[in-house]
């Protein structure tokens, strides 16, 4: 793991609202986040902000699929959408997992058609357990050479 990894927590956009990294396994498939309630991660009515809300899940399934996939493989951020359940009243936690059956599934797919949209739900839960946000995020992946195609594509270069 590099040392950027090792050390994501002190990401500016991660830091400034208080998110930490609680658990990073070595072969990022399984990594776990908090976010206290802080002055500046309140929101108007004092509860937890929801761009704090929707950034605890932001870098993570993207680099843990980018780092799985490995070099020959582009990963990005394609969408992300928030369904807010209740308010953040305090500590709020977050976990990510990737199975290797679940890379496997992805891998096998986009070796096969070149690319593929990957859906996750992350729920965002309070101290007690309870739904605070569920957040769908959409990672792209795509082999180097069916990516770099597309683009050529898009650029009208034949």
């Amino acid at each position: 793991m590099s040392w950027w990894l090792r050390h994501i927590g002190w990401w500016p956009p991660l830091f400034g609202t208080g998110i930490k990294v609680t658990r990073l396994d070595k072969d990022l498939r399984a990594i776990d986040v908090a976010m206290p309630l802080r002055p500046w991660n309140r929101n108007y009515v004092g509860v937890q902000f929801g761009g704090s809300l929707f950034a605890l899940t932001d870098p993570f399934y993207m680099i843990m699929l980018a780092t799985n996939l490995g070099p020959k493989y582009v990963v990005w951020d394609k969408a992300a959408s928030i369904k807010y359940k209740k308010p953040g009243l305090g500590r709020v936690r977050a976990e990510f997992r990737l199975t290797a059956e679940r890379l496997g599934e992805i891998r096998e797919t986009v070796d096969r058609e070149g690319r593929t949209d990957v859906r996750f739900v992350v729920e965002v839960k309070d101290d007690d357990g309870g739904v605070v946000a569920e957040v769908e995020r959409v990672i792209y992946c795509a082999t180097k050479i069916a990516h770099e195609e597309r683009k050529k594509l898009r650029a009208g270069v034949g």
